[in-house]
């Protein structure tokens, strides 16, 4: 296993779980708005990133931009995959709570290995298997309590964290070639300025709304510094280390850092069936570990 690979994947799942509930204050006791913090977020942790990048590299930063296949790549990756993934991420946490709308998007796994299994006409393996019905029960447990009959969400908060769901797949797939050939610094950053422009569209980003004070103002600098900035770079890193179906479900630490500082600092009621779900999504952690130290192996021995 690379060990590398699997630290960024962790990492940055917990930074991305940590910063959801710090965005959940902002939305419930803050009152901001969600369009504006997106906006903020990519903008900002895309021209930070960027400008890092030119610092230690002043021609590479734009080389992906040189090539005209790879710019409509990053353009597609910038509008389809970084601005949706973090949109349709915090409009899921506004309409329930970070824990849940975490937690739901940890259906793209399952999306993922099916993708894989279709695009490289190879059946998934009984450990894959596995780590696909865990998610989906928990996402089960999760979102109905163990009740057929009645969600324990809205019908709102469903949509938006199987979009997310939907976009984090995406987002886990589609940069796989630029990432062969780009630093991730390069794919990340101008992933995210491209996000962010396309949604001043749609929202300006000097449209200030909420309360500002001390701690929006730090809440937002984590937000956008550890919680975007450098999850994103960890993860896409993580990515061109490991392959994007590994590195998706070894990020299922973050529906746990999500739901513990969630339920311990917000006071997010998370009772067994939540749990429940929860703990059964993180065993994909365990059973992915396991089958890609069997797999490292197997290579070696050949």
């Amino acid at each position: 296993m690379n060990t590398v690979g699997f630290f960024c994947a962790v990492i940055a799942a917990i930074l991305f779980g940590v910063g959801g509930t710090f965005a959940q204050f902002l939305f419930e006791n803050r009152d901001i708005n969600l369009q504006w913090l997106v906006s903020i977020r990519l903008l900002g942790g895309g021209t930070i990133l960027l400008a890092f990048a030119a610092a230690r590299d002043g021609h590479g930063v734009l080389a992906p931009l040189r090539d005209k296949k790879d710019a409509i790549q990053l353009l597609i990756f910038g509008v389809l995959g970084m601005l949706s993934v973090q949109y349709t991420y915090f409009a899921a946490i506004k309409e329930s709570n970070t824990a849940t709308a975490t937690v739901m998007q940890y259906t793209a796994p399952a999306m993922i290995a099916v993708w894989m299994a279709m695009r490289t006409r190879r059946w998934p393996s009984g450990k894959e298997y596995a780590a696909i019905a865990l998610a989906l029960t928990g996402t089960f447990f999760l979102v109905t309590h163990g009740d057929f009959s009645a969600l324990s969400i809205t019908g709102i908060a469903l949509f938006w964290g199987i979009a997310s769901a939907v976009a984090a797949a995406f987002n886990s797939i589609q940069p796989a070639g630029l990432l062969h050939k780009y630093s991730a610094a390069y794919v990340t950053g101008w992933g995210m300025l491209i996000g962010g422009v396309a949604l001043c569209f749609v929202h300006q980003p000097w449209n200030v709304e909420g309360i500002f004070d001390a701690t929006t103002y730090l809440f937002i600098a984590f937000i956008l510094l550890f919680g975007s900035l450098a999850a994103f770079y960890l993860y896409l890193k993580a990515i061109r280390l490991i392959g994007p179906q590994y590195t998706s479900l070894l990020s299922c630490a973050e529906p746990l850092s999500a739901a513990v500082l969630a339920v311990l600092w917000l006071g997010v009621s998370f009772g067994p069936m939540d749990w429940l779900g929860t703990a059964l999504i993180l065993t994909t952690i365990v059973l992915l570990a396991k089958k890609q130290t069997a797999d490292t192996q197997s290579e070696k021995v050949t």
